[in-house]
C-alpha cells in the first residue's frame, strides 16, 4: 500500500551466510546508498532504477546470514521493484566473487506491513538490538540513531521524533537498553 511502512528481510538460502567479509557488507551497503540517493546533477525526478522519491528507509541491520530493512513505501510498486533490484545485483556480486552458482536468498523476501506507531518504533529496537554489542555494531543504521554518523539515505527522524533529547529516561538510548517490555510486543508482530 503507499504510504505504509514496511519491516523487509530475507536471509540467505539454507540459512547459509551472504555476507563473508567486510566488502560484502560493504557492498550491499553501496547499492542500497545507489538505489535510494538523488543522483548528482540532476533535479528531483523519477530516474529508472533510483527509488530516493519512492523508497524511504528507516533503519537497518545486516547480519551475517539474514538482513533487515524498515522501509516507508510512498507508492505501491516501490518495495518489489527496489528489493528485485538490491537482491539481483547483490546475487549477482556475490555469486561472481566466490564463483558459485544458484540461487543465494532463501525466497522472496518477507514484507510486514507496521500497523502502528508503536509497533514502528519496537521494530527499530529488535532490528538495531540483533547484534550482541549493538551499539558498536557498524552493519546496521544504529549509529543514524546515535548522532554518530549521517548516512543521508537513512532517515531516523521519524522515530528519533517521538523521542527526548533532554530527558534522558525518555531518550532512544535508553529505549534500547530496555530489558523487559512485559512483551508489549510478540514477536510474531515484528516479523511475521
Amino acid at each position: 500500500m503507499p504510504d505504509s511502512y514496511y519491516h523487509i528481510y530475507n536471509r540467505g538460502v539454507e540459512k547459509r551466510d551472504i555476507f563473508m567479509d567486510d566488502q560484502d557488507y560493504g557492498v550491499f551497503l553501496s547499492y542500497l546508498r545507489k538505489l535510494l540517493t538523488a543522483p548528482k546533477g540532476q533535479s528531483r525526478i523519477q530516474v529508472d532504477n533510483n527509488f530516493f522519491q519512492q523508497v524511504m528507509l528507516l533503519c537497518y541491520c545486516l547480519m551475517p546470514n539474514h538482513f533487515h530493512l524498515l522501509i516507508k513505501q510512498r507508492n505501491s510498486e516501490a518495495i518489489g521493484k527496489i528489493i528485485k533490484i538490491l537482491c539481483t545485483r547483490y546475487s549477482m556480486y556475490f555469486n561472481k566473487k566466490y564463483q558459485r552458482v544458484g540461487k543465494l536468498f532463501q525466497g522472496v523476501y518477507k514484507a510486514v506491513t507496521v500497523r502502528s506507531e508503536e509497533q514502528l518504533v519496537y521494530l527499530t529496537r529488535y532490528i538495531h538490538t540483533n547484534p550482541k554489542d549493538f551499539t558498536n555494531y557498524k552493519y546496521s543504521s544504529i549509529r543514524n540513531y546515535l548522532k554518530q554518523v549521517n548516512q543521508v539515505w537513512v532517515e531516523p527522524e521519524p522515530v528519533l521524533s517521538m523521542f527526548s533529547v533532554t530527558n534522558k529516561n525518555l531518550t532512544y538510548t535508553n529505549f534500547l537498553n530496555i530489558k523487559n517490555d512485559n512483551g508489549f510486543l510478540s514477536e510474531r508482530m515484528l516479523i511475521d
